[in-house]
């Protein structure tokens, strides 16, 4: 009887150990999840930022600075449901922009304008990188959260299920293609 006894408290045990240490995986895998969507949105913020401050730095032509500002400052202030569409649109404006390597040069060609150029490309280039970092911490959390130990003992508490960060992130390749930047 003693010894059934003892048994099941080692087994009880050992299985509370493994159901605490799931739990701290999971906790630090929300940690992360919390910490690449703040850099998602610092990138992001960021990309809008020095596209809004190019449009209307005079820089650029009219038509340009006007597509770009108007996408860049939809980007800003658009609503969490929203902001995935507003990105792409952002995208999409700075592909249309700066589609060909000539409309690049012409900024560059400007005074200040190559500083522009290399900070627009570097915002541009992070964002990608930043939404994909995000996107594999969602997936890690998901998978976690998807075992059936986690859902049974509820060890992911009252924290929404993650999702990932869709948008158009495509750079524009003359900015993409920047070399030393």
């Amino acid at each position: 009887m003693t010894v059934t006894l003892i048994w099941i408290i080692v087994v009880l045990v050992a299985i509370g150990l493994y159901l605490s240490w799931t739990a701290g995986r999971l906790d630090r895998l929300h940690a992360r999840l919390d910490a690449s969507r703040a850099a998602l949105d610092a990138q992001l913020l960021r990309r809008a930022s020095v596209a809004q401050e190019l449009a209307t730095s005079g820089l650029l032509d009219p038509a340009a600075s006007i597509v770009l500002y108007q996408a860049a400052h939809a980007a800003r202030q658009a609503e969490e449901e929203q902001r995935e569409v507003a990105e792409s649109e952002l995208s999409q404006a700075l592909r249309a922009v700066f589609g060909e390597p000539e409309q690049v040069e012409e900024l560059k060609a400007v005074p200040g304008g190559d500083e522009a150029a290399a900070e627009l490309a570097a915002a541009v280039r992070r964002a990608p990188m930043a939404r994909r970092f995000h996107n594999d911490s969602v997936r890690a959390v998901r998978a976690l959260r998807r075992h059936r130990k986690v859902r049974w003992f509820r060890l992911a508490g009252h924290a929404p299920f993650p999702l990932t960060f869709e948008m158009d992130d495509e750079p524009p390749v003359a900015l993409a293609d920047r070399p030393g930047t």
